[in-house]
């Protein structure tokens, strides 16, 4: 397994710092993610989980990327960055808090990520341009949303057994799915990023979750970028990022 030193992420000259423009941002970019790609066959190749942590106190975001094999989900590489929070909370615009320091955490990776999971969503979204779409519209990988909870959908309960799935719903439109990946345990809600097909999505998440509710892609990004960032909020002030 190769581990890389916490990168430095920066936050661009153009990037948005109001919510108008963040808007501006995601109407400009939601028409080009891809919906007609089945995207990569479960179990191969390799399933890179993302997931961010926050200091607002000290104003530090820790962003980890893990890169299993999709065959054993044995670890095959990891990488960490660190940078100033990129936006303020907003609520339907968190990726403009996150994407800056994700991608400099992706950009240390020597492996080809393959599918990228997020913890959060993809077109589940009331602007159908969360977190996973709009990773993958400005890296070009097949993305997908795992969420731990839904955002303000519809959705009938699956039934009780592992791998049981009911419509995430936006009125009569199906925007993701809530999948059971533990018997009687609640469920997480799944939804296309970019270049993957909602099936595939599913079909990736149950082969993740082996044991637990959660992906083991998100689960090893979260304890990743938890203890980058308590190493970064150790430090004496937050590391650049302007």
């Amino acid at each position: 397994m190769t581990t890389h030193a916490a990168a430095l992420a920066h936050i661009p000259a153009d990037w948005p710092t109001d919510e108008p423009a963040a808007r501006a941002v995601q109407d400009g970019l939601r028409a080009r993610v891809v919906l007609d790609e089945a995207g990569p066959q479960p179990g191969t190749g390799h399933v890179t989980g993302v997931d961010v942590a926050y200091d607002d106190e000290r104003d530090i975001v820790a962003a980890a990327v893990v890169v299993l094999d999709a065959a054993t989900l044995d670890v095959v590489e990891e990488a960490t960055a660190v940078g100033r929070v990129a936006f303020p909370y907003v609520p339907g615009l968190l990726a403009f808090r996150e994407i800056p320091t994700v991608i400099a955490a992706l950009g240390e990776l020597e492996s080809d990520p393959g599918l990228v999971v997020c913890d959060g969503y993809g077109i589940a979204h009331p602007r159908r341009f969360g977190l996973a779409s709009h990773l993958g519209v400005l890296t070009g990988l097949p993305t997908i949303g795992v969420a731990k909870n839904p955002f303000t959908f519809t959705y009938e309960a699956p039934g009780a057994p592992r791998g049981s799935a009911a419509p995430l719903l936006d009125g009569a439109e199906e925007i993701g799915r809530a999948l059971r990946t533990r018997e009687d345990v609640k469920p997480v809600f799944v939804s296309v990023g970019h270049r993957v097909s909602l099936d595939n999505a599913c079909a990736h998440t149950l082969r993740l979750t082996p044991r637990y509710r959660i992906p083991e892609s998100t689960r090893r990004a979260d304890a990743l970028c938890r203890a980058a960032l308590r190493e970064a909020a150790a430090s004496a002030s937050p590391p650049p990022g302007t």
